[in-house]
Order: C-alpha cells, then structure tokens, then sequence
C-alpha cells in the first residue's frame, strides 16, 4: 500500500488507468461493502491500518484496476486466524461475483485448497501434483505431508 495516502486515496491509485468515473466509484462502494472496516476507515491513512487492514486494503486496491487475474502471495501471512478466514470468504466471493481468476500461493494447504478450484503441489520448484482442489483434499499423501492430518 501506499502509507502516507489515505484508504480512498490508495483506491484510487488502483483506478488510475481507468477512465470510467461512475463505475469506479461503483467499485470503490463495493469494497466497502467486501470490507467494511475500510469504508469505515476511508480516510484513514493507510500506515496507521492494522496489518489484517492494509492486506485488504492491498486487495481491495488491485480489484480497483478490474483485473482478469489477481495473484495474491500468501495473503493470510501475519493475519490473526478470524481475519484469515474473513479474507479467504472474501476472496471466493471475489473470485465468483467478478468473475476473477485468483492465482493463490498460500502456505496453508488446508484453507488454500478449500477455497479453490484446482491446486498445484510444489517441491523444490517443480510441480509434483496437479488435480483438483476436492482430490487433492481427500488425497492421502497429501494429507499426511501437507494438511497435518
């Protein structure tokens, strides 16, 4: 995020290649809805934001430029395990309304796989399974190596 603009002002350095006003404002209404807290902390700047705040803020900016694809890099590391879970509905809800595809690289197998669709184990650099989130899920070795069940 950008730490000395404030929560809006952070949004709109999403929008910036954007030139449809009315809608951005749309979309700036339906982040606050996704995440009320910022709307309530509009203009807020954003260093002052918890950590669980400015990693919703840092997502909420990116579906600002109305991406096809959004990766997120480990979006609950840091996060207490309520804000985990909030982000994690938020970003399935994300991924259906807009019709996003989210690149998630996520060291919480578990939580990762329930909110995906397809999943990909990495070892080393190199995928070494590939299925979908639901067999991978029920998948013995993964289980036992990556789910700690």
């Amino acid at each position: 995020i950008f730490p000395y603009l404030t929560v809006s002002e952070n949004l709109d350095m999403g929008a910036f290649l954007r030139t449809d006003s009315k809608n951005i404002k749309k979309d700036m209404e339906y982040i606050f809805d996704l995440f009320p807290i910022l709307g309530q902390r509009r203009n807020q700047v954003g260093k002052t934001l918890s950590g669980g705040e400015q990693q919703m803020l840092a997502i909420s900016r990116a579906i600002m430029a109305r991406p096809t694809l959004l990766l997120l890099d480990e979006p609950s590391l840091g996060l207490a395990p309520l804000i985990v879970k909030q982000l994690f509905e938020i970003i399935k809800k994300i991924n259906i309304e807009n019709q996003t595809t989210i690149f998630l690289v996520e060291q919480n197998a578990n939580l990762a796989l329930k909110a995906a669709h397809r999943g990909y184990v990495m070892e080393n650099g190199r995928i070494t399974l590939s299925d979908s989130a639901e067999n991978l899920l029920s998948n013995e070795n993964v289980k036992k190596a990556y789910l700690g069940l």
